[in-house]
């Protein structure tokens, strides 16, 4: 089967990114995860060219951008990862079109799937009050702050807001994150219209 067919039937997912300070594993295993799914990864970030992602503090590979925040819709994917990485969500949560973007899959019900250091974003779209979720230890105080119950667990699904909140805390939790994030993404594009 094409993968055009199975993009049809297992959708699009946004990858969104700030053109440097990415962690390269919480971009690249997702993304891999996601194509292994037969779903369709784009890499979207703040700037057209590539996205330069880290290992923790040291550069690591670089990937070409798919589209520009500024020129999409959220009605065009079928759910959201943000990947961490300190300097990533903290350039894009002072980026108004990313946090809009970001914010705006909440709007519309389609699961966002958060790791690391990438709940930042979501504190500026104003995304975690009420809801349970994880994240890299630091942004503890920062998510209870904005309303949001804090669990130190590998995997956290949240079900209980407009939509399908999964978060996890570190690269170490890859493998639970990716299964979850497959998980919701194949119940959404299975859903009625």
């Amino acid at each position: 089967m094409p993968r055009d067919d199975h993009a049809a039937v297992f959708g699009r997912v946004a990858f969104l990114v700030a053109p440097e300070g990415a962690e390269e594993s919480e971009l690249v295993q997702p993304w891999r995860a996601v194509v292994e799914a037969g779903a369709t990864p784009t890499l979207v970030s703040t700037a057209p060219g590539r996205v330069q992602a880290f290992r923790h503090l040291d550069r690591a590979g670089s990937f070409p951008v798919d589209a520009v925040v500024d020129h999409l819709d959220a009605s065009d994917f079928d759910a959201l990862v943000l990947p961490g990485g300190v300097a990533n969500p903290d350039h894009l949560r002072t980026q108004p079109a990313a946090v809009a973007f970001a914010g705006s899959f909440f709007d519309r019900g389609l699961p966002v799937a958060v790791i690391c250091h990438a709940p930042w974003t979501l504190i500026d779209a104003n995304a975690v009050r009420g809801r349970t979720l994880t994240s890299y230890p630091s942004l503890r105080t920062d998510l209870v702050n904005a309303g949001a119950q804090w669990v130190d667990e590998k995997v956290v699904v949240c079900t209980s807001g407009p939509n399908t909140l999964i978060s996890s805390r570190r690269p170490d939790d890859l493998p639970d994150f990716c299964a979850a994030l497959i998980d919701a993404l194949q119940h959404t594009v299975a859903a009625p219209s």
